[in-house]
């Protein structure tokens, strides 16, 4: 049976490292209640979060973060969610555009046969996916693919569905494309749980490509684990005011009762100790302590993920790639891993893949 490789990987981030000054706006929305003000100073410092990016750019001092000159978010006046809708078409295909380019296809693009994109923080038709075609001059032919609005996990499902193709279509050269502009959808509110979790959010994308070609990463299987009773600690809703994230403060423990219950499906009967690598979503400084703790995972083992959330916080599908990125720079050769990523549901996706001829 043909295996599908993630032959290489390129990310591409905003110019604007906003994390210190939307902070400080959150700290603003909050200054009424100094114990919650208080109280999230103190969570902020433990994020594990040092930078975060986005389209938007906020000057030391504002309180109006913007683009181009012109406020976005106001106070008393954010945007509705159409004016979000209109800007991300306006700056998506720039972002993404990006990435793709530094992969570097040369004359391989003229090869490509499937675009698969995911994204979850923005809807426009004609979507991102034509707009890569156009910007990126990829075949017109292209068999195109959208994972939309499943959040942080999209990355493993689009990564299935990239070997689903090269499996059955063994000349097959897949171009894939993790999409987010997270920061599209900050909400002005003084709920204390919401802020902690707009804390974490970044802007950013990943371009991959997957064939059968034997080099990168090796995908070997595929597994979803649904954690019962957990629906609600996790979940997207369309508002007036943009796309609202719900993130309880219960779900990293929700993850490590699941990961004990569930670890054998995850890891299909594999002995977490034969894992040599470990690229865990890091949706969180407490979901990768959770991860850790369930599997009993060395704090360096983990590496990876903390320092792609130290680095660029959490980009929600575009993430998980950015860490196998940083996995593929290491060289690594004939090592076993797990890849996974937690989402709404509560739904844990996992894949296992190797590195090298092993």
């Amino acid at each position: 049976m043909t295996t599908a490789y993630i032959n290489r990987i390129a990310t591409a981030v905003p110019p604007n490292d906003v994390h210190a000054e939307f902070v400080r706006l959150a700290e603003m929305l909050l200054a009424q209640d100094r114990h919650q003000s208080s109280l999230f100073r103190r969570m902020a410092a433990k994020s594990g979060i040092d930078h975060r990016y986005s389209f938007l750019a906020v000057a030391p001092g504002d309180d109006t973060p913007g683009i181009d000159g012109n406020p976005f978010y106001i106070r008393g006046h954010f945007p509705s969610t159409a004016a979000r809708m209109q800007l991300f078409e306006a700056k998506a295909p720039e972002l993404a555009a990006a990435a793709v380019e530094r992969l570097d296809l040369g004359n391989g693009r003229e090869g490509l046969t499937h675009l698969i994109v995911t994204c979850c923080t923005g809807f426009t038709a004609p979507g991102l996916d034509l707009a890569l075609v156009d910007r990126c001059k990829l075949p017109r032919s292209i068999e195109r693919t959208l994972i939309g609005f499943m959040g942080c996990y999209a990355a493993v499902n689009a990564l299935k569905l990239a070997r689903h193709i090269v499996r059955s279509e063994t000349r097959a050269r897949v171009l894939l494309v993790n999409f987010e502009l997270c920061t599209l959808h900050f909400q002005e509110t003084n709920d204390l749980e919401k802020l902690l979790t707009f804390l974490l959010w970044g802007d950013g994308c990943a371009a991959s490509l997957i064939t059968a070609e034997p080099h990168g990463i090796a995908l070997d299987s595929f597994r979803s684990v649904h954690v019962p009773e957990t629906s609600e600690l996790m979940k997207w809703n369309i508002g007036d005011s943009g796309f609202d994230m719900v993130l309880s403060g219960r779900v990293p423990a929700a993850i490590e009762q699941g990961i004990r219950a569930y670890g054998a499906d995850i890891l299909g009967g594999v002995d977490s100790r034969a894992i040599d690598l470990w690229a865990v979503h890091p949706g969180g400084r407490t979901i990768v302590d959770a991860v850790e703790r369930a599997f009993a995972i060395a704090p360096a083992a983990l590496s990876l993920s903390r320092g792609i959330l130290r680095d660029f916080g959490n980009m929600s599908s575009a993430t998980l790639m950015f860490v196998l990125e940083r996995l593929l720079s290491t060289g690594r050769r004939q090592a076993t891993g797990c890849g996974m990523a937690f989402g709404p549901g509560l739904i844990a996706e996992t894949m296992l893949f190797h590195t090298g001829r092993a």
